[in-house]
């Protein structure tokens, strides 16, 4: 049963998804109220630098946007960690010194001067601003104090505990400093389907026995100047536990599912809601009349900042629109589809009606009638479905589609295969597109073909080309599609070669796996090999491109070993035999690391411990971007066939430097690895230790340190 309902709740959000982009409004979105996006784009980040920003920078664009007169702005964004004071940096300088000899109310005052928080905290409070934070499943994260929450039930007799919600353990909030300062806080987590697609959003969260508001919702609260929010709940008739089934504040009132959900009222694709870069916002280049009276969400579109979100109305839509689009729901109500206290029982009475209909009718009809009648049912269903969705009710269509089908299947099914004329008709008819053994086989034992997919241990392989925008700025566009067809030729023969199958192209990286659609026993050595031909491919590759005049092309790649499923998968236009899972992320994430190591090929140790005839180079221990727990990551260098003596004492020395590492030993670490170093300047990962124990040494670390390094990207 719970992949028959993971099954209808993926068809349900498809379904769905196709049914809110017809009813778009065709017009330009035009709204009640002046709301738009500030965004930290890839000019804002290009002008002032990667993010995050100096809290300095940050209250500059607070102050342009309070003194253009915006009357609430929300950030999509946390302040985690309190930014270091200049002051602190320079004690131990010849300017220190000097600063030394003054006063202690001279070096406090100065001190505050200095602080980017305690300035950027100033200006919070001269306008509505919300802070977002981020609540964690797990309990130990921690940091930030949270403001208490403008939330209260309004039924008194019902404990918090006892009332439905979206639980979350951790927080990330704020520093203290801006955390007092500022009048609103609000979470910015998502709340996506199975699927991991943003149609509902969550107005409150749960944590330690507290309902907090979304950073939308308290945004609309302090837009209304409401001093509280409350929290509609009904007591379920069979137990003490109670549903939410509102909020409320003000005069606005806007239901909620029973864990104070709603949909997305989106009314457009991506950038419906008008978008200003950060950077004309600090440069003064965006007209005040823009702004005046408007709402301001602050986030980013850009791709490197990770907030890109899979929607109903596009694959890569900002995080901070979403909020946006939920904000102008809360204080427009009417733009709200909801799924109302008795959906279950007009589901039920379709049901029962339709499977009576059918289950009569079809079995007196012929073939062509009872397709016709199976038609006009289908066409029904749908349209009292879109009927309901203009009155912005949103119910379910995924069952009695199904029945219509499965009934109306069956009949025509049992009448076509009751004669055996009719059996051979199709078969001679579709032995003219696929082998007749096939068609043998299907009509033999149609249980047996089947393109579900499965769950089992596979190796995934993703390889990058390095600098690609910058070498396809060099190029035409001829020359450059010259160039990645002369490139894919030869690593797609590799792959194969090597047993693989070809996952996805996505510009000019190649995404394979082994183990499927055949078994594979040695997928992980059989794809470590294979990464091994494409380097070599590719350094061939480089020669006969710079006869060409092209530039040379250098790759990354990144292996990883682990349980995946893999099946043909996609909607009703379009699907692929891929792979999914956290491995393959991870196999993503490889890749992406190669860049930080000046390595091109790196494997997790998982693949490693399935390679016993592979020589490896222990590369570090590392946390990726998502990631709680550490895994060792290594850089396969030959097979060990291949090996030398030098390559030997180098391995050897590298496993004496990092153990000594690991023990925390650090001047023979250090004495190791810039002994390393000096025999193989060019290898940057010796570098990075010799640096990571320069800042370590000097730390007290935890009694439980591993090693481990936290990557904080992707």
């Amino acid at each position: 049963m719970p992949v028959l309902r993971t099954a209808i709740d993926r068809v349900e959000g498809i379904i769905y998804d196709a049914r809110l982009n017809a009813t778009l409004p065709e017009t330009v979105r035009k709204s009640d109220h002046n709301i738009f996006i500030v965004d930290i784009d890839e000019k804002a980040l290009k002008q002032y630098g990667r993010f995050p920003w100096s809290r300095h920078t940050v209250k500059q664009l607070v102050t342009n946007l309070v003194d253009a007169g915006v009357v609430v702005i929300a950030f999509d964004i946390t302040f985690t960690e309190p930014e270091i004071n200049p002051l602190d940096t320079v004690f131990n300088t010849e300017l220190g010194k000097k600063l030394a000899g003054l006063s202690s109310e001279q070096l406090i005052q100065l001190r505050d001067e200095l602080d980017a928080d305690k300035q950027f905290a100033q200006v919070l409070g001269d306008t509505d601003i919300v802070l977002g934070v981020l609540f964690q499943q797990e309990a130990d994260v921690d940091v930030g104090k949270l403001k208490n929450s403008t939330i209260e039930l309004l039924d008194k007799s019902a404990a918090v505990e006892k009332v439905r919600g979206i639980e979350f353990s951790g927080q990330l909030a704020n520093v203290d400093v801006l955390q007092e300062a500022v009048y609103g806080q609000g979470f910015f987590n998502s709340a996506p389907d199975p699927d991991g697609f943003i149609r509902r959003a969550a107005l409150v969260i749960k944590h330690k026995d507290q309902f907090y508001p979304s950073l939308a919702l308290e945004a609309a609260r302090l837009f209304n100047l409401a001093d509280k929010i409350d929290l509609e709940t009904t007591k379920l008739p069979a137990n003490d536990i109670y549903n939410i089934t509102a909020v409320k504040f003000a005069n606005n009132r806007i239901p909620t599912d029973e864990y104070g959900r709603v949909l997305v009222p989106f009314r457009g694709g991506q950038k419906s809601f008008p978008y200003y870069s950060a950077a004309d916002i600090l440069n003064g280049d965006i007209g005040l009349e823009l702004l005046e009276g408007g709402v301001a969400f602050i986030g980013t579109s850009a791709v490197g900042l990770a907030d890109l979100r899979a929607t109903s109305v596009g694959l890569q839509y900002p995080g901070v629109e979403v909020h946006a689009n939920v904000f102008e729901g809360i204080l427009q109500p009417e733009l709200f589809s909801y799924r109302p206290d008795w959906w279950e029982g007009a589901l039920l009475v379709q049901i029962l009606l339709l499977g009576l209909l059918l289950s009569i009718v079809l079995p007196l009809l012929g073939p062509s009638r009872m397709a016709l009648v199976g038609g006009v049912s289908f066409v029904f269903v749908v349209g009292f479905n879109l009927f309901m969705w203009q009155q912005h009710i949103s119910l379910p269509v995924t069952q009695p589609l199904g029945l219509v089908i499965l009934i109306s299947g069956f009949n025509l099914a049992r009448g076509f295969f009751a004669e055996n004329s009719n059996r051979q008709q199709i078969k001679s008819m579709f032995d003219q597109y696929v082998p007749p053994a096939h068609i043998d086989k299907m009509l033999s034992d149609p249980n047996g073909v089947s393109l579900e997919g499965e769950r089992k241990e596979m190796s995934v392989l993703f390889s990058d080309i390095r600098s690609f925008t910058s070498i396809s700025e060099k190029l035409s566009a001829n020359d450059l599609k010259d160039l990645l067809n002369e490139y894919f030729s030869p690593i797609t023969k590799s792959i194969f070669e090597h047993q693989g199958t070809i996952d996805k192209y996505v510009g000019d990286m190649v995404m394979a796996f082994w183990g499927a659609p055949l078994n594979d026993p040695n997928h992980a050595e059989h794809a470590v090999i294979g990464g091994f031909d494409m380097l070599k491919i590719t350094a061939e590759l480089r020669e006969q491109f710079l006869e060409k005049d092209w530039p040379a092309i250098y790759v990354g790649i990144g292996i990883n070993t682990g349980d995946m499923n893999v099946g043909d998968m996609g909607s009703e236009y379009r699907r692929a035999y891929t792979v999914l899972g956290d491995a393959v992320n991870l196999g993503s994430r490889l890749e992406s690391l190669t860049k930080f190591y000046g390595l091109e090929f790196l494997v997790s140790e998982f693949t490693k411990a399935q390679c016993p005839n592979i020589l490896f180079r222990p590369v570090d221990k590392v946390k990726v971007k998502g990631k709680d727990e550490a895994v060792a990551i290594f850089e396969p260098v030959c097979q060990i066939t291949q090996s030398t003596a030098e390559l030997e004492q180098e391995l050897a020395e590298l496993e004496l430097a990092y153990n000594w590492y690991l023990d925390q030993q650090w001047q023979q670490a250090d004495t190791a690895y810039k002994n390393l170093l000096t025999q193989y300047p060019n290898k940057k990962i010796y570098q990075i230790y010799i640096e990571r124990i320069e800042q370590l040494r000097d730390i007290e670390l935890d009694p439980d340190w591993d090693g481990s390094f936290t990557h904080t990207s992707k």
